[in-house]
């Protein structure tokens, strides 16, 4: 045994002598293979968002909807960056809509992978300032994975850059790069894990219980994990932990860390058979793929299948159609060594203003960084241009959500008659239906009613909408609006009323009044 030990130790010796950083950089080393597969996740990504954004295209994205450029702009930051705000007709949207997608296909296929993945991060984050009040943690998150992806070699692997590149591709890439990637991640999940630890129903485990009783989130089979509760309770607390353990992601090595990251993509995967929160879980795995070590891709190479094995060689797969692909030399020499030059330095930049000091802040010690004016207040303020700015990942923290929650907007006809205008149907507070994720027709709905519940500046965006509503009305049902009322129903979920809504306390809460006329607004109630 102790010939072994001492046979591993001169062997690893070796290594470090003839690679110094085998022992610093091992951690945060990301096989190209991953970089490939998260890039092709990413266009993929981008694709699907934009085929179901174009659902709720003329609602959310023109200015015949409810957030035209200028509520845009309000509610973004000063200066903030999109291409959208250069026009306001619907016609130009929608070709920049259609331009983010081949921006997308370009990413998937590897072409000129830096540049496209530059403007693919320009877009998103055009898109995203474009409406504002649909976004979600899905979002931020992927903003920064993207932006983070800028300074990786993304089209190391399965890409034309690969066909037309005159060397063998890397096995592995460590650098700052990717040590700040893969520190997003984990930034995300202890920050989250953090705020989680000052609630007793997380670290008692029966938030997650009370989260899959919230009908109007849960869909597909959070019904039917509701009735495991114990179940729920011992898989909440389990992913409360592997959150404030979420370190070892980076720290383990080998096949903990594949069984550590494989946790974690269970964990997602539930997420998204259960509870409709937009893509979270989907861009989660896509950045989860990065922390899969080179052994695991070499034990899948060896598996001989016809389909990796085309991928393993992309001279063959793909020289066809790269060979047909214009491919100038864009730099050389020189040029290329200051292009890195200038990577390594804005990388260090980011990753002390977008990581180290949000870090810091969180400390004790801290507050002198995110005092008013502080050095983290003025990262921000620049970071929100781009919106890359850290956010507090206060998903489902520090306090899960234990209320139901359903909209009705109590309007008046100009002929008297009173009616639900939200829900389409006769004016009631009753609940509309089991599934209340049903009354909204898609996730950014969801989204963009939180929005609506918060007001805004001015209670700008509700005044917008019961305008817009106001304004259409009449041409769908052929008769005008003369009033319309904007309430939430809240209904209070307990583990003992999880499949029983009707036993649970509700209460009415007003979010706005509004006149079409402009005159003085009218409470509207129901007729009994």
């Amino acid at each position: 045994m102790v010939r072994g030990y001492a046979h591993r130790w001169r062997g690893l010796v070796a290594r470090v002598r003839r690679n110094p950083t085998h022992i610093r950089l091992g951690a945060i080393a990301i096989d190209t293979r991953a970089l490939a597969i998260f890039r092709i996740g990413a266009g993929l990504l981008i694709l699907a968002d934009l085929l179901l954004r174009s659902r709720n295209f003329w609602f959310f994205y023109t200015e015949s909807g409810v957030v035209p450029q200028s509520m845009a702009e309000t509610m973004t930051a000063d200066n903030a960056f999109s291409v959208f705000f250069y026009t306001t007709d619907s016609s130009v949207i929608a070709a920049l809509f259609v331009v983010q997608a081949l921006v997308a296909l370009l990413l998937i296929v590897g072409y000129r992978t830096r540049l496209v993945t530059i403007a693919a991060f320009l877009l998103v984050v055009s898109l995203d300032h474009h409406n504002p009040l649909v976004l979600s943690y899905a979002d931020t998150l992927f903003r920064l994975l993207l932006f983070w992806a800028i300074f990786l070699p993304l089209g190391e692997r399965w890409s034309i850059d690969a066909v037309h590149r005159d060397r063998a591709p890397r096995v592995s890439v460590a650098n700052l790069a990717t040590a700040a990637i893969l520190s997003q991640i984990v930034y995300m999940y202890l920050v989250n894990g953090y705020h989680k630890r000052e609630s007793a129903l997380w670290t008692g485990g029966e938030a997650t219980p009370l989260i899959m009783g919230l009908d109007n989130t849960t869909f597909l089979l959070g019904e039917f994990t509701r009735n495991f509760p114990t179940l729920l309770q011992y898989g909440g607390l389990m992913w409360y932990l592997m959150l404030l353990a979420s370190p070892l992601l980076i720290l383990l090595r080998g096949n903990a860390r594949l069984l550590f990251v494989l946790f974690f993509m269970g964990g997602h995967a539930s997420f998204a058979l259960t509870v409709r929160i937009g893509a979270f879980a989907y861009v989660a795995l896509t950045g989860l793929v990065l922390f899969v070590q080179t052994p695991v891709w070499d034990r899948l190479a060896t598996l001989g299948t016809p389909l990796w094995s085309r991928l393993e060689r992309p001279d063959i797969a793909l020289a066809q159609f790269g060979s047909r692909v214009p491919y100038p030399t864009l730099l050389a020499g020189r040029l290329e060594r200051t292009r890195w030059t200038i990577l390594t330095i804005a990388v260090a930049i980011a990753m002390i203003s977008l990581l180290v000091l949000p870090a810091i802040a969180l400390a004790p010690f801290g507050g002198f960084v995110d005092d008013e004016d502080g050095p983290l207040e003025r990262v921000d303020d620049r970071a929100s241009i781009i919106n890359v700015d850290q956010p507090d990942w206060s998903v489902f923290a520090p306090h899960p959500r234990t209320v139901d929650r359903y909209y009705v907007f109590p309007a008046e006809t100009e002929s008297g008659e009173r009616v639900d205008v939200y829900q389409d149907r006769e004016l009631t507070f009753d609940r509309p239906g089991q599934e209340l994720q049903r009354q909204f027709s898609t996730y950014r709905e969801r989204f963009y009613m939180n929005s609506v519940r918060r007001g805004g500046p001015n209670e700008i965006v509700p005044e917008t909408y019961a305008e817009h509503l106001c304004e259409n009305w009449e041409n769908e049902h052929g008769e005008g609006l003369a009033y319309v009322n904007i309430y939430y129903v809240v209904e209070q979920v307990t583990l003992e009323t999880l499949d029983e809504p009707e036993e649970r306390p509700s209460d009415i809460e007003p979010i706005y009044y509004h006149s079409c006329d402009g005159g003085e607004p009218k409470t509207i109630l129901p007729s009994d």
